[in-house]
């Protein structure tokens, strides 16, 4: 069996990853299921990436929905903190 899915300390701070590459599966989750686009549609950006990568992508997630979910809303609040501290280095959202 293929493993499609890897967390590794100190690569991408932590977080799950497709093997072999810096894609997190929240990247996926982004693309795929917050923004609609298709697996085709993300595959045609990340052609290295095979269908069962993103596929296993998608099954952690949904494995995993708490913690991918909590993943983002970090992201969100970190980056209103440093907006909110640094406007003069953030460009008008």
């Amino acid at each position: 069996m293929t493993q499609h899915i890897e967390m590794t300390p100190g690569v991408m701070g932590g977080r799950p990853r497709i093997h072999g590459t810096r894609i997190r599966v929240m990247d996926v989750v982004s693309w795929v299921v917050h923004a609609g686009a298709s697996v085709d549609e993300f595959l045609e950006e990340f052609p290295r990436l095979t269908r069962a990568d993103v596929h296993a992508a998608l099954t952690f997630y949904y494995d995993n929905v708490d913690m991918i979910e909590n993943e983002f809303e970090l992201h969100s609040r970190v980056e209103q903190d440093f907006r909110r501290d640094y406007p003069h280095l953030v460009g008008n959202p």
